[in-house]
């Protein structure tokens, strides 16, 4: 009798990782981990946890010793969402002097590499920077959607040209799921937060109602004439006069 074919289970085999893909098949074993990627991106709680499962991907995917992100905010890098001091540091310098790789990535939305900061010369005094902290490999790798602009996925390493063709390709992959991941869960904050103001300016509406028998019309006019007049937002008037019962001056 002819043996049947046997077919192994997933993570029913030695020879098979727990992802059940054989270490001999490369591609399908980072294809499954890129999918459970995706998977744990969508269940992020929003942008700081999404940035953190992005960052620690890339530290154990990708041949680099720290890793962060920069957000764009108007086309520029805002305060660094980064989980690395030393990255935080780094992206700092770039938007004080205005220039470096991670301006660069995301102005020309094109991935920048540095082979070493020992012999950079586009950025020397950058370079210099970052060589004082050990880095001597840099890759930024632009975050973007076809709304524009995310930000910047940052790798460094402390050996010099530590990033390869493939590297480049991973973090590619990678700054894909990410940009995607990053707008969602701003767009959910940004909801969210709107959601709220609505709330806030709709309490302090009926406070006014009540208070000054006006109607939704007029009160909703009060709100916005003190927003303007005291140049603060309509969300944080009508939150002031919640929790103290006054408008701001």
């Amino acid at each position: 009798m002819e043996e049947a074919a046997q077919v192994t289970p997933v993570g029913g085999d030695a020879g098979v990782d727990p992802a059940g893909v054989r270490p001999d098949d490369a591609a399908g074993a980072m294809a499954e981990v890129f999918a459970r990627l995706a998977l744990e991106l969508h269940d992020s709680g929003g942008v700081g946890e999404t940035v953190e499962a992005v960052v620690q991907f890339a530290l154990h995917a990708l041949n680099c010793s720290h890793a962060g992100i920069a957000l764009a905010a108007r086309g520029r890098p805002e305060v660094p969402a980064a989980t690395d001091p030393m990255v935080a540091e780094i992206y700092r310098w770039q938007m004080v002097g205005g220039c470096g790789p991670l301006v660069e990535a995301m102005r020309g939305h094109e991935t920048v590499r540095v082979r070493d900061t020992a012999a950079e010369e586009r950025w020397p005094d950058w370079a210099a920077k970052v060589l004082s902290l050990g880095v001597r490999s840099v890759l930024d790798v632009p975050l973007t959607t076809a709304a524009g602009s995310v930000g910047v996925l940052g790798l460094y390493s402390v050996v010099p040209n530590a990033f390869s063709a493939d590297d480049e390709a991973i973090a590619a992959i990678l700054a894909r799921h990410a940009s995607v991941a990053v707008a969602t869960a701003r767009n959910e904050q940004n909801m969210a937060q709107a959601v709220d103001a609505r709330k806030l300016v709709g309490q302090a509406m009926g406070i006014l109602m009540e208070r000054y028998d006006v109607d939704s019309d007029q009160a909703f006019a009060i709100l916005r004439r003190y927003s303007q007049d005291t140049n603060t937002k309509l969300r944080d008037v009508a939150e002031r006069l919640i929790n103290t019962r006054r408008l701001p001056h």
